[in-house]
């Protein structure tokens, strides 16, 4: 990937100096037998060089299914037929959250190979594919156990200059901090922009206090910089296409999408009640939410039973780039 790099930017690698593309896929053979497929992610820091296997990544789980399918790693899967359209239906094991992922997504031939011409769009990413549908399976608790880690929907957290703020602790998919923007002097969505943060060393110093409070209170380890993350929040009740809007940082650095697993994360806290992102969404109890990003926006689908978390699903693109050797 190019790192360790003091210069911070993998010049000497494929990653390009941000936390978003400094990332890995491990596929192996299941360990278990509900599943077809195994994955770990890996997270490189970009200056020292670290393996960070603490989360998952939403994104990079998109490519698994239709990655072990085309390489023989999964050698039968489901298939399903819709309207004379073939789709393929992976079991994927997150080894990194000890949770199922399910991908469904088209295919064509025999055997049938991962078919990623479409007219699916995603905001912030240019050209069209076909979708691939994500289902995070049992998602709450993924590092905590919990999906309200505390067994609060709120929490007031005492910051390292003796202040305090108040926020959402959950824990679905990957955990994540949620704090109102405006309780950190940020007005409106349009002074809320990734350069804007990235500019403001004393807002990301703050931030990372937050953060690192959160997690202690989370029984999480600070020092971490993975988990959870964090992230700030506007309700937006000027666009009738979206619910909330929301800033994350990533590894430190302002994310100019949203990472996956925290879109699914806010997507599960907006429907459970009390919480700052119910509050800000108007507490909805519609069954997918429409997050605004500094990209665009993105649509999530959450599924309760019993009171519980059934899945949290969300629709993905995907395609081979390349094929080689990478040398170190």
């Amino acid at each position: 990937m190019g790192s360790p790099d003091p210069y911070g930017r993998q010049l000497n690698g494929m990653g390009s100096g941000i936390s978003s593309t400094s990332k890995i896929i491990v596929l192996s053979p299941p360990s278990r037998p509900d599943v077809d497929v195994d994955y770990t992610f890996v997270q490189v820091g970009i200056e020292d060089g670290s393996l960070d296997m603490a989360g998952n990544c939403g994104n990079m789980s998109s490519a698994v299914g239709p990655m072990s399918l085309d390489e023989g790693l999964v050698t039968n899967p489901r298939i399903e037929e819709v309207d004379g359209h073939q789709f393929a239906v992976v079991r994927i094991f997150n080894t990194n959250t000890s949770k199922v992922i399910s991908a469904r997504f088209s295919v064509s031939g025999s055997p049938p190979k991962y078919s990623p011409d479409g007219d699916y769009t995603m905001d912030g990413v240019p050209g069209t594919n076909s979708p691939i549908t994500l289902s995070f399976l049992d998602p709450a608790g993924a590092k905590t156990g919990k999906a309200l880690p505390t067994g609060n929907a709120c929490d007031w957290l005492l910051l390292p200059d003796a202040s305090t703020i108040q926020a959402s602790l959950v824990d679905v998919s990957n955990p994540g901090v949620f704090v109102r923007a405006t309780d950190l002097g940020i007005p409106s969505p349009e002074d809320l922009t990734p350069q804007a943060v990235e500019a403001d060393a004393a807002l990301k110093a703050r931030l990372d206090g937050i953060r690192r409070a959160g997690a202690s209170l989370m029984g999480l380890n600070p020092d971490v910089e993975s988990v959870p993350k964090i992230v700030l929040l506007f309700s937006d009740n000027r666009s009738p296409d979206v619910d909330i809007r929301c800033l994350a940082l990533s590894m430190g650095q302002a994310h100019k999408a949203v990472p996956l697993t925290l879109a699914l994360c806010l997507g599960a806290a907006s429907q459970l009640p009390g919480t700052i992102p119910a509050q800000l969404a108007g507490n909805r109890s519609k069954s997918s939410i429409i997050i605004g990003h500094p990209s665009g926006k993105v649509d999530i689908g959450a599924t309760f039973e019993d009171g519980k978390i059934k899945s949290a699903d969300l629709h993905r693109t995907a395609r081979v780039l390349m094929k080689g050797h990478v040398y170190y």
